[in-house]
């Protein structure tokens, strides 16, 4: 299995909502992957805050193996997802940070 971690520093203009709706269109990626096994989203409550450095939001996807990682890369509605994401995070593609991880 493959996890895939991503945490997230979103700037301080998106709102609420829009976290939450990016949130729903990554899980809603879940039926058009064969392995793609399971989506979380937690929020970092750290009392570490210098070196949180204000990455307070993680999500997580758990794939069968390498290729169904690899197909969501590949996915259409995976890279429109992710660019709307990337639009809210503070710096951009500097408001991100993603690890992958055979579990």
């Amino acid at each position: 299995m493959i996890r895939h971690l991503v945490t997230l520093k979103f700037a301080a203009t998106t709102t609420e909502e829009e976290r939450q709706s990016i949130m729903d269109d990554l899980a809603a990626l879940q039926p058009r992957i064969d392995g793609f096994l399971d989506f979380q989203v937690r929020r970092n409550i750290s009392p570490e805050t210098p070196v949180v450095r204000g990455f307070l939001d993680m999500f997580w996807v758990d794939f069968a193996d390498e290729a169904a990682r690899d197909a969501y890369l590949e996915d259409s509605e995976h890279k429109k997802a992710g660019a709307r994401l990337v639009a809210s995070l503070e710096g951009g593609v500097d408001g991100l940070f993603v690890y992958d991880f055979e579990a």
